[in-house]
């Protein structure tokens, strides 16, 4: 209903705002033909193209409209190819469409259906938080196999999938997490299914299901209409790096690693240079008042900065905007001994008594960080990247967490939209990995994005 209303509005709207009320005609060739051709009729079949590609390119299957940017990308390929398919006919049969009708028509009926999907989705979030719109599913698979693919959807309830028990081949009969019971082994699975009315069965790998029993499993989902997801050993790996081929009857998944190399470098470099540069220019007036504010509120510099280890492990100063009292350095080893985390990555002291009053405002809605848009503009840090840490933290890195130093720090970075100090540190370290493992000028767009609604509601900053 939302699709039919935004392209009824943007075509007839851009009628409106080129013809007014008028039925132009429509010229074709040297002809010019009068109402069965005129631009209401094109108007109305200008619409039912746009809702017949809509339709046809699965913008609204359901497997699509609940995260990631592929329902994005369907509605700009059906949306260019209308109007790709209108170019080709003005040229083929010489019709003189108004510019100005379609230059209008375009770009505010895309940005309107981008707009109407994201505010249905941010809907259907807030409901599966609340607990409705959930597909019930059950685990299948060996026992630590099945908690880590529980563990997962568990923590992202706006996957819509609700995890109501598992089913395992071997192993121990006590519950996988506090809200997933073990629900019997596999040879009950159908019995399973039909009891605890599901939706959907997750399947991971396991020894014990044959290929064989594995296939006859699924020809009884399908005459119970239960969907079937198989869930591979696979994880923190974005879709465009997976590619499904068949290979001698078999679907095998081929993983392309992670490269950030050649033009992928050259167009990460190019959006912070502009980026950081544009941003610095818009900001120039709050960063004044930030500098004067703390400059006549607190003895100090102005700026501070801070060493921190950037990319392949090589320190770099970070600036900021000074917001704690001269010498807060030397106490920050006391206040972690004093809250019990000194041997945590995480350097992070809960209710700073070092901190400034402008500190604590400027640091609530990150304007304490704006001089680092300098570090993104002489290329020491990113835009977006894994979060900048200090020595004394990497020195507590495990091997897979050395892995985030693959890339440059970031200004912003998932951690910065998903909980900022809030996160633990294992979340933090899972964010980071999955930036590097599968980084794209789309994540880092997505990510500056959601770092201006972080701001505004901002939780977690210490």
């Amino acid at each position: 209903m939302t699709d039919t209303a935004v392209v009824i509005l943007a075509v007839f709207g851009a009628h409106l705002l080129r013809f007014g009320f008028n039925n132009e005609p429509l010229t074709i060739g040297d002809r010019t033909f009068d109402f069965e051709v005129g631009y209401v009729v094109t108007s109305l079949l200008f619409v039912l193209g746009w809702l017949v590609a809509l339709q046809m390119f699965g913008t609204r299957e359901p497997s699509v409209l609940d995260g990631g940017s592929t329902e994005y990308r369907r509605i700009v390929d059906a949306t260019m190819r209308v109007f790709g398919g209108i170019a080709i006919l003005a040229l083929l049969f010489q019709i003189q469409f108004g510019r100005f009708y379609l230059l209008i028509a375009l770009p505010s009926g895309l940005l309107l259906l981008i707009l109407t999907r994201w505010l249905w989705r941010n809907w259907l979030r807030h409901q599966r938080n609340a607990g409705h719109f959930l597909q019930r599913a059950i685990v299948i698979g060996d026992r630590e196999k099945a908690t880590h693919i529980a563990d997962k959807i568990v923590r992202e309830p706006q996957s819509g999938i609700r995890i109501v028990g598992a089913v395992t081949t071997h192993g121990s009969q006590e519950p996988l997490l506090e809200d997933v019971p073990v629900l019997g082994d596999f040879d009950e699975v159908l019995d399973i299914i039909d009891s605890h009315n599901v939706d959907s069965v997750i399947l991971s790998t396991s020894d014990a299901i044959t290929p064989k029993r594995t296939r006859k499993f699924g020809w009884a989902l399908d005459q119970k209409r239960i969907g079937l997801i198989v869930a591979p050993a696979l994880t923190d790996i974005a879709g465009p790096r997976i590619h499904t081929r068949p290979v001698a009857g078999l679907p095998l998944i081929h993983v392309e690693y992670p490269r950030f190399e050649g033009r992928q470098r050259i167009a990460k470099r190019a959006f912070d240079i502009f980026g950081s540069l544009g941003l610095l220019i818009l900001f120039s007036p709050v960063m004044i008042a930030v500098a004067l504010a703390v400059k006549f509120t607190s003895k100090g510099p102005i700026f501070y900065a801070q060493e921190r280890i950037g990319l392949h492990g090589k320190p770099f100063k970070m600036f900021k905007f000074r917001s704690m009292v001269v010498g807060a350095d030397d106490q920050l080893k006391s206040l972690l001994d004093q809250q019990g985390t000194s041997d945590k990555p995480l350097f992070k002291v809960n209710d700073d008594p070092r901190i400034t009053p402008v500190g604590r405002f400027i640091r609530r809605y990150s304007l304490d960080e704006l001089p680092q848009f300098a570090n993104a503009l002489i290329g020491t840090m990113s835009l977006v990247g894994p979060r900048p840490q200090r020595e004394a933290e990497v020195a507590l890195y495990d091997e897979d967490a050395h892995r985030r130093l693959f890339m440059k720090p970031g200004i912003t970075g998932l951690w910065q939209v998903s909980g900022r100090s809030d996160l633990s540190w294992d979340d933090a370290i899972r964010l980071d990995l999955y930036y590097v493992e599968n980084w794209s000028i789309t994540t880092d767009i997505v990510v500056v994005a959601r770092t201006a609604a972080a701001v505004v509601k901002p939780s977690g900053a210490h």
